[in-house]
C-alpha cells in the first residue's frame, strides 16, 4: 500500500492521503508505513476516515499491546473521551487535558509512557476542543550547547497533583487525598531515547526541579514549555466528525483547547502501550 504523506508545519503532522479505514485494519503494511511516518512527523491526520471502534482496536493491535483497562465504552480497547460523566464517570479528570502534557509521566506502577495514542471523534464541540501538538523532540534540538550540558543533570518531579490543582486550586480533603494516591514519579529533564533521539519531558505533571530554588524551578520549566509551544511551532487539529490522529507521544506533547463541560465533544481514544522508560 501506498500513502501519501503531506507535511502541515515546520515542526510537527502530516496529513495522510491515499488510505481508507478497510486498508489501515486489514493490510499488514500498513503498521509499518504508519509507524514510520510517526518517526518522521510525530503527528498523523487521516481525515474523514469514520474507524469503527473495533477496527480502531485491531488497527492498534498492529502497532503493539494496547491498554485494555475499562473505559466507559463497551469496546475492549476504547476509552471514551468526554466531560459529560454520564459518559464517563471519571470526566473531571479530564480538564487537566486542557494544559499541555506527555501521557504516562505517573502511572499507578512501573509502567512506561504510552507510545502512541489514537484519537478518533465521534462528535465534536460548538465551540472549542480542537487538540494541539508540539514536538519535543525539535525542542530538545534547538536547545544550544550550553542549555544542553546545563539541563542533562537535571531530573524533575511529575504528580498528578500537579496535573490537578490548575483546574481545581481548591481540592476538597478528599479530592486531594485521592491525587497523593498517584504516586509521584521523578524523571530526567532530557529523555535520552533507544534510537539515539533526545527529547524534553515537559507538561502540567512537571511538579519541580530537583535540588533547585522553587522560583527558579517554575521559571526553567515554564520557559521550556513557552518555547516548545510557541504558536508558530504548534499543529492545531480543528475536529470534523470521523477524523483519526495519531501521535508519538514519547516525543510529542499536547493539550485539548477547553471546550463547555455540557458540549456533545466525544472522542474514542486507543493507548498504544510503550516499553521504554524515561531515562
Amino acid at each position: 500500500m501506498t500513502i501519501t504523506l503531506e507535511p502541515l508545519g515546520h515542526d510537527v503532522g502530516a496529513r495522510a492521503h491515499g488510505v481508507d479505514g478497510e486498508q489501515l485494519t486489514n493490510d499488514p503494511a500498513a503498521a509499518h508505513i504508519v509507524l514510520r511516518a510517526l518517526e518522521a512527523y510525530g503527528v498523523l491526520i487521516f481525515r474523514d476516515l469514520h474507524l469503527s471502534p473495533q477496527d480502531q482496536v485491531a488497527f492498534c493491535r498492529r502497532l503493539g499491546r494496547i491498554d485494555t483497562e475499562p473505559g466507559h465504552h463497551p469496546v475492549e480497547g476504547i476509552y471514551r473521551v468526554s466531560l459529560d460523566t454520564a459518559k464517563n464517570s471519571s470526566a473531571n479528570y479530564l480538564r487537566a487535558t486542557f494544559d499541555w502534557h506527555i501521557d504516562g509521566c505517573t502511572p499507578q506502577d512501573d509502567a512506561c509512557p504510552q507510545m502512541a495514542t489514537v484519537l478518533s471523534a465521534e462528535a465534536v464541540a460548538e465551540s472549542g476542543g480542537e487538540t494541539e501538538f508540539a514536538s519535543t523532540y525539535r525542542a530538545f534540538d534547538d536547545l544550544s550547547a550550553a542549555e544542553r550540558a546545563r539541563l542533562a543533570a537535571l531530573r524533575v518531579v511529575h504528580s498528578l497533583e500537579a496535573s490537578q490543582r490548575p483546574v481545581t486550586p481548591d481540592p476538597s480533603p478528599g479530592q486531594l487525598a485521592a491525587w497523593r494516591r498517584r504516586p509521584a514519579r521523578e524523571h530526567p529533564l532530557i529523555w535520552t531515547h533507544r534510537s539515539g533521539r533526545r527529547s524534553l519531558v515537559l507538561g502540567a505533571s512537571a511538579d519541580h526541579v530537583v535540588g533547585m530554588e522553587p522560583v527558579e524551578s517554575r521559571a526553567l520549566l515554564d520557559d521550556l514549555l513557552r518555547r516548545c509551544t510557541a504558536p508558530e511551532r504548534v499543529y492545531r487539529h480543528e475536529w470534523s466528525v470521523g477524523d483519526t490522529v495519531i501521535w508519538d507521544n514519547r516525543g510529542v506533547i499536547h493539550r485539548a483547547a477547553p471546550y463547555a463541560p455540557g458540549s456533545p465533544r466525544e472522542m474514542l481514544r486507543t493507548t498504544v502501550l510503550g516499553d521504554e522508560p524515561i531515562r
